[in-house]
C-alpha cells in the first residue's frame, strides 16, 4: 500500500527555493504492476504528473528543473518497452509543448542524441526551437542520458579543441558539459523510495541535497514537491565549510 499523502506545507517562502531541481522519476513499472496493469499504463499515468509539477515549480520560485526521463542504461530494457517509451515521448512532445511555451517554459534536451528514433529527434528539436525565447522556467529533459556519459563526451570534446592540460580547470570543463549554462543542482527529488543516483548528473549534484520519498512516481503531487521544497529551506548548506 502506497502511503497516504501529507498535507502541503503552508506559507513557503518562494525566496528560500532552490534554484535548480533535479528529479529521478522512478516508480512507474512498480505502479503499474501493484495494479495488474502493463508497464506502459504507469508510463501514461507518469506523464501526467508533469503538468501540475511545473506549475508547482514555477509558482514556488525554481528556475531550472531537470527530468530523468531515459538513461543510457534504459536501451537494455525489453525492446517492447523501450519503444513504448519512444513513441510516448513523442506524443507528450507533440500534445504538451505548445502549452508549456505558452506558460513561458523553456525546453533542452540533455543526452547522446544518437541513437534516438529520427522523428523523436525530431521533436525534440521543433520543442527547443518553438520554446527557445521563453524565460520563466528552464525546463531541462536527460534523454537517452548519463552522468558518466556526459563527463566522456566532455573530455573527449576537450582533447578535440586542443586544450592543454594546464588549461583545464573545474569551470573549463563544465563549460563542455551538456548544458553548460545551467546552474549546479541544488536539490534531487528522488521517488520510489531507492537510495542511489543511478548515474544521473554526477557533476553538477557535487553539492546538492537528496530527498527521497516512497511514493511512486505517477502518485507523486505538487503537494509533496512543496514539501521537499519546504525540506531543503530549513536544511544548512555549508558546501564544506565550518
Amino acid at each position: 500500500m502506497e502511503p497516504a499523502a501529507k498535507p502541503a506545507p503552508a506559507g513557503f517562502d518562494p525566496k528560500s527555493a532552490p534554484r535548480h531541481v533535479a528529479i529521478i522519476m522512478d516508480g512507474n513499472g512498480r505502479w503499474a504492476q501493484r495494479r495488474w496493469l502493463p508497464r506502459a499504463a504507469g508510463h501514461r499515468e507518469g506523464v501526467a504528473v508533469l503538468t501540475p509539477l511545473l506549475e508547482a515549480a514555477g509558482k514556488a520560485g525554481v528556475k531550472t528543473l531537470t527530468l530523468y526521463a531515459f538513461s543510457t542504461e534504459n536501451w537494455k530494457r525489453p525492446p517492447k518497452e523501450v519503444k513504448t517509451l519512444m513513441r510516448l515521448f513523442l506524443e507528450t512532445a507533440r500534445k504538451q509543448v505548445p502549452t508549456l511555451n505558452e506558460r513561458g517554459a523553456r525546453l533542452r534536451f540533455l543526452g547522446r542524441r544518437e541513437g534516438l528514433p529520427e522523428s523523436v529527434l525530431e521533436a525534440l528539436t521543433q520543442a527547443e526551437e518553438l520554446t527557445a525565447e521563453n524565460e520563466k522556467l528552464d525546463v531541462y529533459i536527460a534523454l537517452n542520458y548519463g552522468g558518466r556519459a556526459e563527463i566522456v563526451d566532455a573530455a573527449r570534446r576537450i582533447v578535440e579543441d586542443g586544450l592543454s592540460p594546464e588549461a583545464v580547470d573545474e569551470e573549463t570543463f563544465a563549460s563542455y558539459l551538456y548544458a553548460p549554462e545551467a546552474p549546479e543542482v541544488d536539490l534531487v527529488i528522488r521517488t520510489s523510495g531507492e537510495l542511489r543516483v543511478s548515474n544521473f548528473l554526477l557533476w553538477q549534484i557535487a553539492y546538492a541535497e537528496f530527498y527521497v520519498t516512497e511514493t511512486l512516481w505517477p502518485d507523486f503531487s505538487a503537494e509533496e514537491f512543496t514539501r521537499a521544497l519546504e525540506d531543503f529551506a530549513s536544511r544548512s548548506r555549508r558546501r564544506g565549510g565550518a
